[in-house]
């Protein structure tokens, strides 16, 4: 979806559009959650301090997020890729992986599948989606970039190749700023550049990363389409362009995979015991923390709650984080939990 919660924003009141709008607070120490395309122009993005987006665009208009919307939104997108295939890996709610190799309208051409959905979904909730088609996820991630907002690209079988060596190594999907600096200190500016280094030697400088770095030098992504189905654990994550710094970032970049997991939890009537907040630095290293209650957490305040407690002691932070996920596991049904109270072990 094209700047997700702005757009529904903007959509839902006429004042707002083709303004500057930032969705989250507006205090001292808020962060914008979502930016809209004319704030974006101003250098606003999601994560940043809402003093620094107001310094970098004076005219910014808060809004307060509604996520119960967005998530009813993000429903209605969810049953329209439900017409064409089963096969829907969510990443938010405002994103998703679909496998149309064997789509259920038999339709040959994922690109006119891609173009269906982008119609229905514009006529159906007044908002617009961009897509990337190709024949791997890491190239569909990348080309769902390429023409944005409102728009779609395709990168096929044979322009797999050409297409990643031209891009520069910051624009890979999966690369930071940082690993992206280092790259460059080592001579590594383009994919062209990222493919003439040995494996061992991206290993080397880049740990365990390095391998997948090797792969996607070559258009290489085996990582199938894991479809939306109970599974051991629930769980949603998200690589963010520019590095968290504080704990206030941390939180309002926590939230909309919060969201996304409660969102999951409710339609399907299915808790967990554990929560598990994720937590990749900038150099890579990733950690993860979890609590675990007597009971299946069953409120959205208690889950929350524990993934603000699992994050205050990774502070003060001393260096940068890239990803944020949060998990919940030891699933239940709602119907196993019915009548319990919740009590935390601690």
């Amino acid at each position: 979806m094209d700047a997700f919660y702005a757009s529904v924003e903007q959509r839902d009141n006429p004042e707002l559009r083709g303004q500057p709008v930032a969705v989250g607070g507006s205090r001292q120490r808020g962060v914008v959650a979502a930016a809209s395309y004319e704030a974006r122009q101003f250098g606003v993005r999601s994560a940043m301090a809402s003093v620094t987006a107001q310094r970098k665009c004076p005219s910014l208009i808060f809004v307060k997020p509604r996520f119960e919307v967005y998530k009813a939104v993000s429903r209605q997108i969810r049953e329209i890729f439900a017409d064409y295939t089963p096969l829907i890996e969510p990443l938010s709610l405002d994103e998703a992986y679909l496998d149309v190799t064997h789509n259920l309208k038999s339709m040959p051409s994922a690109t006119r599948i891609a173009e269906e959905i982008r119609a229905r979904i514009q006529a159906e909730t007044g908002l617009t989606a961009s897509a990337g088609i190709s024949y791997n996820k890491f190239l569909a991630k990348l080309a769902s970039d390429y023409r944005k907002p409102n728009g779609q690209f395709v990168i096929k079988p044979e322009q797999g190749l050409a297409f990643v060596e031209t891009l520069e190594v910051g624009q890979f999907h999966g690369i930071g700023h940082v690993t992206a600096a280092k790259m460059n200190q080592l001579g590594i500016f383009t994919g062209l550049d990222l493919r003439q280094q040995s494996e061992l030697f991206l290993q080397q400088h880049f740990g365990k990363a390095g391998r997948y770095y090797y792969a996607i030098a070559r258009a290489q992504d085996h990582r199938p389409v894991e479809a939306d189905r109970l599974r051991k654990s629930i769980g949603s994550e998200n690589t963010f362009e520019r590095d968290l710094t504080t704990y206030e970032e941390l939180v309002a970049g926590l939230q909309p995979e919060l969201e996304s997991v409660w969102e999951y939890c409710q339609r399907t009537d299915v808790w967990g015991r554990t929560v598990t907040v994720k937590v990749k630095y900038d150099d890579f290293q990733q950690i993860t923390r979890s609590r675990t209650t007597l009971l299946p957490v069953s409120s959205k305040e208690l889950l929350e709650q524990v993934c603000r407690e699992l994050l205050t002691p990774l502070l003060p932070l001393t260096k940068g984080v890239r990803l944020l996920g949060v998990s919940v596991s030891n699933l239940n049904t709602v119907e196993a939990a019915a009548g319990q109270q919740l009590t935390l072990i601690f």
